[in-house]
């Protein structure tokens, strides 16, 4: 068995200082933060008898969401209440130029550094639960069939009444003890996966790599996927998908999209599986396809590895501001439909204003100025914004494992090849303790285990090297 690897200390100030990333958001903002108020405070529908949970990774603070599901014959009636935080920023102040320089909260192993201050993002917009807040709330009726009825969205008043996290409402749906208001989330998730699946979606399951603190000091895991993470993630895909189709048909938001994946990267996936054995049917979408493969296979890695392949391009598209884009040029192909975000609006800056939209546009009202002057500047800033955010997460972990690894230079591991070597780049290994995916010499098929022997470990360049053992 292997021995579990791990360093007393890691220092992720130098990642922050590189990267430009601070709690510094000046006094002006600061003080707006300080002293929100709910700019719609007579507008709200009084909804603190719902009885809405929230659920988030243990310890969170900033929370966006809180949901109950119940059931509405064979089909269901989700409400959904996410954070007001426009109701809590004055317009184009001191705070909006703050955020709006920012993006996005940044996460680091030991902490993150929130889009708001954290007296708001943790304090007076958060859905904590025991307290009122204001609330945008969707009402959403999806039916037997998977597919979605009546929509609403309205500012109302809430108050979440626990919080939970993911894995505690997995053992508890297992355990037949599921919170009241969100009995009905397995079903619902499960049916609103297949209906997914059989619209072209696509969803990659590779490891995550984490960087966990615990009483030995750092160490690198897998972070578990839990059920519940796919029960909850339908959830808000349902919210993005009614709020990118409200935009679309008004003509004006902000949406998340991505094109259909090259036809070439689909034969190259299916040559792929062809060579590590595993059979495609012809008739069998992509999606499809990965979501039936078996979850420990070495072949299933290397395949969810070489499907990152169709995913890319993603962006966001800005609606509104001149000639109407092509129906095609508006969807998001590995969720197979119109999307866009607007569940994370304390950790995602785009979010906020795709909410104002959402609101006036069911309103029968203009979309505020204030909104649609800010929308052809977003999609610049959110792409600059999940760039920061990927670099932190990559240089993050490169640190940990060059850091965790040092030492250890010239022992063995076991390991599955994800990628074969080409002209360019080292075949690409992955060892699951500790949690590393790093590149290998020499030249290893791909989806084969083999073993590896550490060569380099070099904390200050973060860089790890292995070599395939015979």
């Amino acid at each position: 068995m292997q021995r579990r690897l791990s360093a007393p200390q890691i220092d992720f100030d130098a990642i922050r200082g590189e990267l430009g990333v601070s709690e510094d958001y000046g006094d002006a903002a600061l003080e707006e933060a300080a002293n929100a108020r709910d700019r719609y405070a007579e507008q709200r529908e009084d909804h603190r008898d719902l009885p809405l949970v929230t659920i988030d990774p243990p310890g969170s603070m900033d929370l966006d969401q809180a949901v109950h599901i119940a059931t509405d014959g064979d089909g269901f009636v989700v409400d959904y209440a996410i954070a007001d935080v426009a109701a809590l920023i004055e317009p184009e102040g001191a705070l909006d130029a703050e955020s709006r320089r920012r993006g996005t909260t940044v996460y680091f192993p030991d902490g993150s550094v929130p889009l708001h201050p954290r007296v708001l993002s943790e304090g007076s917009g958060s859905l904590l639960p025991g307290v009122a807040r204001p609330a945008v709330l969707w009402t959403i009726h999806v039916g037997a069939d998977g597919q979605i009825g009546d929509v609403a969205v309205r500012r109302a008043l809430v108050r979440s009444v626990a919080r939970l996290d993911y894995s505690g409402v997995t053992a508890d749906a297992a355990a037949g003890r599921a919170h009241p208001s969100i009995t009905a989330l397995p079903a619902f998730g499960a049916l609103r996966q297949r209906i997914a699946l059989s619209r072209g979606a696509i969803e990659l399951d590779l490891p995550d790599q984490e960087v966990v603190h615990d009483a030995d000091g750092w160490s690198l895991q897998i972070a578990p996927h839990t059920p519940a993470d796919m029960w909850n993630a339908q959830v808000s895909l349902l919210a993005g998908m009614c709020a990118g189709t409200l935009m679309a048909d008004a003509g004006v938001g902000l949406l998340r999209t991505l094109p259909p994946a090259e036809p070439g990267a689909v034969r190259a996936l299916r040559d792929t599986a062809r060579a590590v054995g595993v059979d495609w049917p012809d008739e069998q979408a992509p999606g499809e396809f990965l979501a039936a493969l078996p979850a420990d296979a070495p072949s299933t890695l290397a395949l969810m590895s070489h499907a990152g392949s169709l995913m890319r391009g993603a962006g966001y598209l800005a609606l509104g501001g001149g000639e109407t884009p092509a129906p095609s040029a508006m969807v998001h192909a590995a969720i197979g439909g119109i999307y866009a975000h607007v569940t994370a609006p304390l950790r995602r800056l785009g979010d906020r204003f795709a909410t104002e939209a959402c609101l006036a546009i069911t309103a029968g009202e203009p979309v505020p100025d204030w909104v649609t002057r800010a929308f052809p500047t977003l999609p610049k800033i959110l792409r600059s914004a999940d760039s920061l955010g990927a670099s932190a997460d990559r240089l993050s972990i490169d640190l940990a494992e060059a850091t965790v690894l040092a030492g250890r230079v010239g022992e063995v591991f076991d390991a599955v090849v994800l990628a074969e070597a080409d002209a360019k780049k080292p075949a690409r290994i992955f060892i699951d303790d500790p949690a590393v995916i790093a590149g290998c010499s020499g030249n290893p098929a791909s989806a084969t285990r083999i073993r590896v022997q550490l060569t380099a470990a070099d904390p200050v360049r973060r860089t790890v090297g292995f070599a395939a053992v015979g």
